[in-house]
C-alpha cells in the first residue's frame, strides 16, 4: 500500500529493506521466466484488474490533489481490505507492481543501497535525538489537534536549537585543532554527527541572553545568505547549501 500511496502524490518511495528475500516479486505475465532470478518471483500482476479500475484510481488521485478527500479518509477506506472494496485491491496490486521495479534495483545497485541506508540511519538519529529531547513521555495527551501539532513543532524548535549549538562547538573545536597542527580531512568530518547529547543538560537551566552578539560563525553565514543587488537592479537570492 506504501508504494501505491507514494506514487499517488508523485513520490518515489526509497525504504529500507533488510529482509527482501521475504516479499513476494510478481512476473509481468505468467509464462515469463528469467535466467538467474526466476526463484525469486512469486506471483504475476492482475493487469485486467489494473486496467479495469484505473479510471476509477485517476479520479481518486484527482480528488486527494484537490483537497476533497481527507488523508484520514482515504487511508481507512484503502485499508480496509475485502473483495468488494476495489480501489483497495487496486491499490495492492499497484503497490506489488511498484515494490518489485524497486526491488530489482534494491538487488542489482549497491550505490542505491548504500545511499538510501546512509539517509535512513540520519533519519533514524534525528528521531532518536528528538526523543531524548522531548519531555513528559512519548504519549501525547492532548486531543486537540492544535496542541498535538504544537507538541511536535516546539520539540523539533527545541531540537533545532541544540543542533545548531552542537554544529557551532564541533566547529569551534575543529577550527582549534588545525590551528593547533591537526589534520583533519572531509572523510574524518563526514563522520561526525550533530545528534550529540553527552553535554546537554536536559533538565538543566534555561536562560535567555537577548544582549549576547551572534557567533562569528553565524553572522558569516547570514551575511552569505542577503541577497546582492544584481547590475540591472533586481535582487539575486544566495543559497547555503
Amino acid at each position: 500500500m506504501g508504494f501505491a500511496f507514494a506514487r499517488m502524490f508523485g513520490i518515489r518511495l526509497l525504504p529500507r529493506i533488510r529482509n527482501w528475500k521475504n516479499l513476494k516479486l510478481y512476473r509481468p505475465r505468467a509464462n515469463a521466466r528469467y535466467r538467474h532470478l526466476d526463484s525469486l518471483f512469486r506471483e504475476t500482476v492482475d493487469w485486467k484488474l489494473l486496467r479495469r479500475h484505473w479510471k476509477d484510481w485517476m479520479q481518486l488521485v484527482l480528488s486527494v490533489q484537490a483537497g476533497r478527500i481527507p488523508a484520514s479518509t482515504l487511508i481507512r477506506q484503502l485499508s480496509h481490505r475485502s473483495d468488494v472494496n476495489t480501489l483497495s485491491r487496486f491499490a495492492e496490486q499497484l503497490g506489488n507492481v511498484d515494490r518489485t521495479i524497486f526491488l530489482l534495483e534494491w538487488i542489482s545497485n549497491q550505490r542505491m543501497r548504500q545511499q538510501v541506508t546512509a539517509m535512513t540511519n540520519k533519519v533514524e538519529g534525528y528521531h532518536s535525538f528528538s526523543k531524548w529531547l522531548r519531555f513528559g513521555g512519548e504519549v501525547v495527551a492532548e486531543n486537540d489537534p492544535d496542541e498535538q501539532q504544537k507538541y511536535l513543532r516546539y520539540n523539533d524548535l527545541l531540537a533545532s536549537a541544540v543542533i545548531l549549538q552542537n554544529v557551532i562547538d564541533m566547529s569551534q573545536i575543529i577550527a582549534d585543532l588545525r590551528q593547533e597542527g591537526w589534520t583533519i580531512s572531509e572523510e574524518d568530518l563526514s563522520l561526525l554527527s550533530p545528534y550529540v547529547t553527552p553535554g546537554v543538560k536536559r533538565f538543566g537551566e534555561y536562560g535567555l541572553d537577548f544582549e549576547r552578539e551572534l557567533e562569528p560563525s553565524i553572522q558569516q553565514i547570514l551575511s552569505r545568505r542577503r541577497s546582492p543587488t544584481s547590475k540591472d537592479g533586481s535582487s539575486e537570492s544566495v543559497k547555503e547549501a
